[in-house]
């Protein structure tokens, strides 16, 4: 983001109106490109206005009444476009599909956005891109991010609203390759379109309309997670390219020494593994992770945590295999022990316990706390500080220390 950059007060939360919708301020707001879905052999697309087919040189090629929902497909190196099996346009590098009023939305299946949906040619299939103002993408980034919230959860909101939008600020450009900026999932941010906008979280992004953190003027590498269970992580306990000043391990406990997050539902877990599952597992994260061969996990002696991170993480387990031990490191931890079924374990704030009869291993569980990477802004913390009554402001400088509060545009 080229724009110039300078230092505003964010005006402190009042409760009570935030369960107004104030209209977004009339203020230029740059274009954000989100992939939506990516490798679909099919997609069907419509507007609640209708809409306008351009092709790739801004023409028009075709105009659909509010009834009509075309499907997209590939059609050789380019996409084709029409009503069932009939394709009007062919050929095409890419198409846009405008809604044709103002302030009209578009459907890429069962979700509606605002803006305007490009679809391209991509390696297995077509693209589908939401081409859309940055204030009119984050509503619903936070609602999807943070969930319903009250009225004395706005600030934190509010918070959320600031951090998405440098995230967004701050990444432009990331996925260029692709076609697009973010992917609309938690790999970036979660976002479903229009479907989970709320009005306090329209409220949020629109009381807070332009504003990023910034250090020394420059928007942040804003990383944020769920539940920190007490203490954040320093950027290079997770990301070994984190180094920021802004990026350090910070405590997050009230005047009680209770952490703010504790009324997460995953401040507290359990996971378990028998014997069996939990070679099933490791058989299909060690081979990636470590470079073990296969025939060597037959047998799994035992896990142990064999090493933590200064704000007490796990950053390295020890796998006693039939005939070795395997040291699994940093972020890699939680992809290894994963629970079954699921991509990843909770957080790396966590106890192992081995079950055994008659020597051999036959339960590992994990005990623990948090949930996310822990790096950056907490947002169940968040909810908890909004609780006590801090404003935005406050928020984010208790997990971004020494950073502005700054417009972008």
């Amino acid at each position: 983001m080229a724009a110039a950059i300078f230092v505003v007060t964010l005006a402190t939360c009042n409760p009570q109106e935030s369960t107004r919708l104030t209209p977004t301020p009339s203020i230029p707001s740059p274009e954000i490109r989100i992939g939506l879905v990516q490798g679909a052999p099919r997609l069907a697309v419509q507007g609640d206005s209708g809409l306008t087919i351009l092709d790739t040189d801004g023409a028009t090629v075709a105009a659909l009444d509010p009834a009509a929902a075309w499907q997209v497909k590939p059609d050789g190196s380019g996409v084709a476009a029409g009503v069932g099996t009939g394709w009007a346009v062919s050929k095409q590098v890419s198409l846009t599909f405008v809604p044709r009023s103002p302030g009209g939305l578009v459907a890429v299946g069962d979700r509606w956005y605002h803006g305007k949906v490009l679809v391209i040619r991509d390696r297995t299939g077509v693209t589908a891109i939401n081409v859309v103002a940055i204030e009119e993408y984050l509503p619903g980034v936070v609602s999807a991010e943070m969930g319903r919230r009250d009225s004395n959860e706005a600030n934190a909101l509010a918070a959320q609203a600031i951090v998405s939008r440098t995230f967004a600020v701050r990444n432009l450009g990331k996925r260029a390759s692709d076609g697009f900026d973010l992917l609309a999932s938690v790999v970036d941010q979660a976002y479903v379109g229009v479907g989970s906008e709320y009005p306090l979280a329209r409220d949020a992004v629109a009381r807070t309309a332009g504003q990023v953190i910034t250090w020394q003027g420059v928007p942040i590498d804003a990383f944020f997670f769920s539940t920190c269970a007490g203490r954040t992580a320093a950027g290079t306990e997770v990301f070994a390219a984190a180094d920021r000043p802004y990026l350090v391990s910070v405590r997050d406990a009230d005047g009680n020494g209770e952490a703010y997050c504790r009324i997460s539902p995953r401040y507290r877990w359990r996971e378990e593994w028998t014997a069996d599952q939990l070679r099933g597992v490791l058989r299909q994260t060690l081979p990636t992770a470590a470079g073990t061969p296969l025939d060597e996990i037959a047998t799994v002696k035992g896990v142990q945590v064999t090493r933590r991170s200064p704000s007490q993480r796990v950053s390295r387990v020890t796998v006693a295999l039939g005939r070795t031990s395997v040291d699994v490191d940093g972020p890699a931890v939680r992809q290894v022990l994963h629970p079954v079924g699921e991509a990843t374990l909770r957080s790396a704030i966590f106890e192992l316990f081995e079950s055994r009869e008659d020597g051999r291993l036959t339960r590992l569980a994990a005990e623990g706390q948090g949930a996310g990477h822990g790096v950056g802004f907490c947002q169940w913390g968040a909810v908890g500080r909004s609780r006590a009554g801090q404003d935005a402001p406050t928020i984010i400088g208790a997990y971004f220390p020494g950073t502005d509060i700054s417009r972008a545009y």
